[in-house]
């Protein structure tokens, strides 16, 4: 069956699965499942193991398991962190993807997780194919004026082109760079996270493994969010 929505919004359990008395539990279980890692466990059965005492459902366990870090990544992490006035003049390199889904599940009224290392994280997921959303362009735009703003011009944006419909989404975010006059390049790539963590560019990722890898970063969805979408459904987790 074609998939065939036009947002990027929540799922019809995630009130009942993210109340605030179920954040409460998420809450607890994010933070067994960062000492887990803390003590060096397999992530893999560690969630089981927490997934398990808490009774979460796979969509709970999802959330626990984007939210979680060791001790030691948060503070690496945090190290890393540049602030949004630091990239002033200072060429970025986005994680393309990341970024812009989590934009989009934001203004669609989609979940948003709050991690302890500082990071929003979302629950949407692509399989391979990234399908424009009516908040897509939107987005597109939010991000493009919050870099503006903050005199933030040379960007590059990374797209993984594996996925289908990169080419297509490569074209759209060009045009509109192009019709604001913003210096924006966008590449495929057949693995943006290496390319991230290899780059001397500040770049903008929620994702972990490039964060743990990377040279420097800035938490650039959370102060969009945080500055520009204050009705954003945010849960904490941290």
């Amino acid at each position: 069956m074609p998939d065939k929505r036009t947002h990027r919004g929540p799922n019809p359990a995630d009130e009942k699965l993210f109340s605030k008395k179920a954040t409460e539990v998420l809450r607890s279980a994010v933070a067994d499942f960062s000492l887990f890692l803390t003590k060096g466990y397999a992530p893999k059965s560690a969630l089981k193991l927490v997934g398990d005492r808490f009774n979460l459902t796979q969509r709970q366990r999802l959330a626990v398991m984007r939210t979680a870090s060791s001790d030691e990544q948060r503070k690496e992490r945090i190290k890393k962190c540049m602030t949004v006035k630091d990239c002033a003049e200072n060429p970025i390199a986005v994680d393309g993807y990341n970024l812009l889904i989590t934009i989009e599940a934001a203004m669609s009224g989609g979940c948003i997780f709050k991690a302890p290392d500082g990071c929003f994280k979302d629950l949407a997921s692509i399989h391979g194919t990234y399908r424009k959303v009516d908040e897509t362009i939107p987005a597109i735009e939010l991000i493009g004026n919050f870099l503006k703003e903050n005199n933030i011009k040379d960007c590059l944006w990374l797209l993984d082109s594996p996925v289908s419909n990169s080419a297509r989404l490569k074209t759209l975010i060009e045009k509109i760079a192009g019709d604001n006059d913003w210096q924006w390049q966008v590449k495929l790539s057949l693995n943006p996270d290496a390319e991230l963590i290899k780059t001397d560019r500040i770049i903008t990722t929620s994702d972990s493994i490039v964060l743990d890898g990377c040279k420097k970063w800035v938490n650039l969805s959370y102060a969009i969010i945080d500055w520009k979408l204050p009705q954003t459904w945010i849960i904490d987790l941290s």
